[in-house]
């Protein structure tokens, strides 16, 4: 691990469908003594955060938040995110930098909308967000006050909300309950910092990977152009090849564990590596082979870019109408659509999300 720990690594689908869905695989690494993402304050600290907790707390968070991010819930954004990504493409010209002026700013724009929260605080929002999904280039004291500073503004963003009542999503967050139950304000805070970091930057670098995989596939790409109904079955291969970051968070072994491929001791804390099982030969066949058509003609087994079990993401609902609408404004508006440096020229970032730091393309001959 990047803060020098050494941990064992899951790979393959069976086993990491079973670690995930363990009841003895916990996501309290709070103990002293555990092996840590980062030095310092990281994302496994907060005991509010949900991908932190276990039954019987993990059920009763979970339960409450579970109606707020339903596809039903959803889908209504549908109309409006492709609206946005519609504009985005509007104001960009014939050459242009689909990271910068693409990727990024979609989710951007949607989280702002649906958590009403000013735009104009997006660019704080990637300065926050790079400091907690980075491994290396941001200190443990810079990282903790960047952790200071976000949680106290999502701490006023709900008191704001509470003052003054809308529809937005924050809303509905502090009116979800599950009978006289409601979210505590430590889990409403720790939501919308969740939201705020998972729903910018996780669906920005899956975009910008996506598209990254279609433009070296320009077949596939030409297929979409002249059918983009097929987009929403291509954005499951693209998920299931280029998915969202490889880990599934650490799991601490509470009790000795069989798996499909051998054994766990308790107190093992181990890595599950969600793209390995992606790939994994046995789940699906030639997985190196992209291939839009995968999940229509023979679908393989479900793909786990969302993790799997208790755990697995809450709005993936929201991050896959995202990506669809990201991809299809896309082959509808720019076909033309092509890298303006060579594949091998693009260069990526080196944290614990994985995306082009920048990607030239141009829609000119």
């Amino acid at each position: 691990m990047p803060s020098g720990d050494h941990v064992p690594v899951a790979v393959r689908y069976e086993d990491i469908r079973a670690l995930l869905a363990s009841p003895t695989s916990s996501r309290n690494l709070r103990l002293p003594g555990l092996p840590r993402f980062v030095s310092g304050v990281g994302i496994d600290d907060d005991p509010d955060a949900l991908i932190n907790q276990d039954p019987p707390d993990h059920t009763r968070y979970r339960r409450i938040m579970h109606g707020t991010f339903t596809p039903r819930q959803i889908e209504p954004w549908r109309p409006r995110i492709a609206k946005i990504a519609g504009e985005l493409l509007d104001d960009l010209g014939d050459d242009f930098d689909l990271v910068q002026g693409y990727a990024l700013q979609l989710p951007g724009r949607v989280i702002c909308e649906m958590l009403g929260v000013p735009l104009d605080d997006y660019e704080q929002f990637v300065r926050w967000t790079d400091m907690f999904l980075t491994t290396s280039t941001v200190t443990e004291q810079a990282r903790y006050e960047g952790y200071t500073e976000f949680m106290a503004y999502a701490a006023e963003l709900v008191a704001q909300h509470r003052a003054t009542p809308g529809r937005d999503l924050i809303d509905l967050l502090i009116q979800a309950r599950d009978e006289d139950d409601r979210l505590s304000e430590g889990e409403l805070v720790n939501t919308v910092f969740s939201l705020i970091t998972a729903g910018h930057e996780t669906t920005a670098s899956m975009i910008g990977r996506g598209v990254f995989r279609l433009l070296l596939h320009p077949g596939q790409w030409a297929e979409l152009v002249a059918d983009p109904s097929l987009v929403a079955t291509a954005v499951e291969e693209i998920l299931r090849f280029d998915g969202p970051p490889a880990s599934a968070f650490m799991r601490r072994i509470t009790e000795d564990t069989d798996l499909p491929g051998g054994s766990l001791s308790a107190g093992t804390v181990v890595m599950p590596n969600l793209n390995a099982a992606n790939h994994d030969p046995q789940a699906f066949p030639d997985p190196g082979r992209f291939d839009i058509h995968r999940f229509t003609d023979h679908p393989p087994n479900p793909h786990v870019a969302f993790g799997y079990g208790p755990h697995r993401c809450l709005a993936a609902s929201l991050a896959r109408v995202e990506l669809t609408e990201a991809i299809r404004t896309l082959v509808t508006q720019r076909p033309a659509l092509r890298l303006t440096i060579s594949p091998e020229s693009v260069t990526w970032t080196d944290g614990l999300v994985y995306r082009p730091v920048a990607m030239p393309v141009t829609i000119g001959g």
